[in-house]
């Protein structure tokens, strides 16, 4: 590595603004820019204000201390790109303008998102004067990240730290520009990772540092053994043991991270007292007695729940092996199969999961809140799932998928075809730059009563035996002739080979996926038998109690599909970016292998087609490059 002397030579690799390209038009010199930068690792280039990071898979000492001071208040365009020049003009912007921002990061799984969105709040956190009581607040905000990690990423084929929920977070500065507070609204956590993981992927990182860094007291007093290869919701991927991840120095961070956020040991003791309860009910084994009912013979594990719960092991049993049916104006008890006991048993262990992530974030955010209400300005940051693209693909990747959809289709709105709007509407001679606008796609999945999720919504509660294949036939049968949709049965012979029979093809805007419509019902509906939640209800861990409401007992109001309480979220989450001013920074992933030094040119040129680097970049081009309101620019 020639780092130090001939820096000046470094940095003139390419050109490190790709409006600055001579052929801007021709895809090869695109690339060719990007490829060389990389190569010497440069991995920032810009598109005018929007920043381009290709993932190196190493450390590249960019971000230390004097890296941060060397940005700070530095005009965009003076030093060479980065994410603090990024962070450091939205700041800045906002400082003078006075407005709201928000930084999106978007990539696909495995790009560096994650990894992209620390690094910018650690560089708001830092970039002001601070006193003893914001120093607080710039801890807390840090610290959120790594419990967040724990609780919510996991490692997967693409991605060691890979996050498994969506997080929209508002960092609000004072009116003198220093961090005051903050606010965290979290999207559909991957739950079905609780019970399950497809080979060579890991349940939620939190599991594994809790048996390889838990103090021995908490470990005993949980009742678990330090193997994870004893659990059985720990193993099914058959890698709990991952020599790139430091289970028991993360463990460390999160214990310290508690303690600045503020949590009490008793806080710390029912939390892991349901973390642990997961793992004991995935050693639940039932077996069958002569009438084909499901019975727990060992109670081990039951002993542990029933302590660390607070619920009576008879009660517990019986939620555990029986289903409340209403006969009648009465409830009768009804034995469960081995399989139902089963469904009875993973559905409680992904309840309880996923509504503890959620009080977790509540409390974190009871943390963060702004005390006093002086008038504030944010800068919000979106880290949220990537597009996925896996062997096997399920309900989960549909949701991600969808998602990145709409968050494309935002970002189309937001620049290409705003930013043309605006030449038009100025009367500014404009040729117009062609783009694919992926508004059809997101409207196969969400239009009213013709969109894939309301079909699925109607599926779920149609009487009758509605099954997932009865599922992909409605769909046959409604969204059939749309040309992003494909079955086994409407594609041509040569494309048939490669779906299933129980699998439907959507073609996204960054590639197709093939998606198994097999727990799609089961998984929209999510239902947790009512005696269950009538059990955890009575529970003396309090953080179980806060998670559950008595009125989800009112059994004639049927809960909200997951899709529908996804698709609102997602649409109130778009609403908010529109009322702020965006920043944009787009990940590229260089290679699958996670290889340092690794240039793919067929990947990075899929993604740099579908994120729309091409067309964005002839917008910028034949617009004005710099841009500022009138009454802002004659102030000025």
């Amino acid at each position: 590595m020639h780092m130090e002397g001939s820096l000046s030579a470094r940095e003139k690799v390419g050109v490190q603004d790709f409006v600055l390209l001579d052929s801007h038009t021709s895809e090869p010199a695109f690339m060719d820019n990007l490829r060389k930068r990389f190569q010497e690792n440069l991995i920032y280039t810009y598109i005018g204000t929007m920043l381009v990071s290709v993932n190196p898979y190493k450390d590249l000492e960019l971000y230390t201390q004097k890296q941060m001071e060397l940005y700070q208040g530095v005009n965009f365009i003076e030093l060479p790109p980065h994410i603090y020049a990024v962070a450091d003009n939205a700041y800045r912007v906002m400082c003078s303008e006075r407005n709201n921002h928000f930084i999106l990061i978007s990539g696909e799984s495995g790009s560096g998102k994650t990894e992209t969105s620390k690094k910018i709040l650690q560089y708001l956190a830092v970039t002001c004067t601070t006193t003893e009581k914001l120093q607080i607040i710039r801890d807390r905000l840090l610290l959120s990240n790594p419990v967040l990690e724990a609780f919510g990423n996991a490692k997967t084929l693409r991605n060691d730290n890979s996050s498994r929920f969506g997080k929209y977070m508002d960092v609000q500065f004072d009116y003198k520009g220093a961090p005051a507070g903050g606010h965290i609204l979290s999207y559909l956590i991957e739950k079905s990772r609780v019970v399950h993981q497809n080979h060579g992927e890991r349940n939620f990182h939190i599991f594994y540092q809790l048996l390889e860094g838990g103090e021995d007291h908490l470990v005993r007093w949980l009742g678990l053994d330090r193997n994870p290869q004893t659990y059985s919701y720990l193993i099914q991927g058959e890698c709990a043991k991952v020599s790139s991840i430091c289970d028991k120095s993360n463990w460390k961070l999160v214990r310290r991270a508690f303690t600045i956020i503020e949590f009490t040991e008793a806080d710390i003791e029912h939390l892991f007292g349901i973390v642990a309860s997961v793992l004991h009910l995935g050693n639940i084994k039932y077996e069958e007695d002569t009438h084909g009912h499901a019975i727990i013979k060992n109670g081990t594990q039951m002993q542990w729940i029933s302590k660390l719960l607070g619920i009576p092991v008879s009660i517990l049993q019986e939620a555990l092996t029986h289903k409340k049916i209403e006969a009648r104006s009465e409830e009768v008890l009804s034995p469960l199969n081995l399989e139902l006991a089963y469904y009875a048993r993973d559905a409680l262990a992904k309840a309880i999961y996923g509504r503890s992530f959620n009080w977790l974030v509540n409390k974190i955010n009871g943390s963060l809140a702004n005390k006093e209400p002086p008038k504030k300005t944010v800068i919000g940051l979106l880290d949220i799932y990537g597009f996925e693209v896996f062997e096997t693909n399920s309900f989960e990747q549909f949701c991600i998928n969808y998602c990145n959809e709409k968050l494309q289709q935002l970002f189309i709105s937001m620049t290409l075809k705003a930013e043309q709007e605006e030449y038009e509407t100025e009367g500014i001679e404009w040729e117009p730059v062609q783009y694919f606008d992926n508004k059809i796609i997101c409207e196969l999945i969400e239009e009213k009563h013709r969109g894939i999720i309301d079909i699925m919504n109607e599926e779920c509660l149609r009487p009758g035996e509605a099954t997932d294949l009865s599922f992909l036939a409605k769909l046959e049968e409604k969204v059939g002739d749309h040309p992003h949709f494909l079955t086994r049965k409407l594609a041509d012979p040569l494309a048939r080979k490669s779906i299933d029979w129980v699998d439907f093809k959507l073609i996204h805007y960054a590639g197709e996926v093939t998606y198994c419509a097999v727990g799609f019902l089961e998984k929209n509906n999510d239902l947790l038998f009512r005696n269950l939640k009538e059990v955890v209800l009575k529970s003396k861990n309090y953080i179980l109690r806060d998670c559950f409401h008595s009125s989800e007992l009112d059994s004639r109001r049927r809960p909200e599909t997951v899709t529908t309480q996804f698709k609102n979220s997602l649409t109130s989450l778009i609403e908010i970016l529109l009322s702020k001013e965006p920043t944009y920074i787009r990940c590229i992933k260089p290679n699958n292998y996670k290889e340092p030094g690794k240039f793919e040119d067929v990947l990075v040129r899929h993604q740099v087609k579908y994120l729309g680097l091409m067309e964005h970049l002839r917008v910028r081009r034949a617009g004005f490059a710099y841009r500022r309101k009138y009454e802002i620019f004659l102030e000025r």
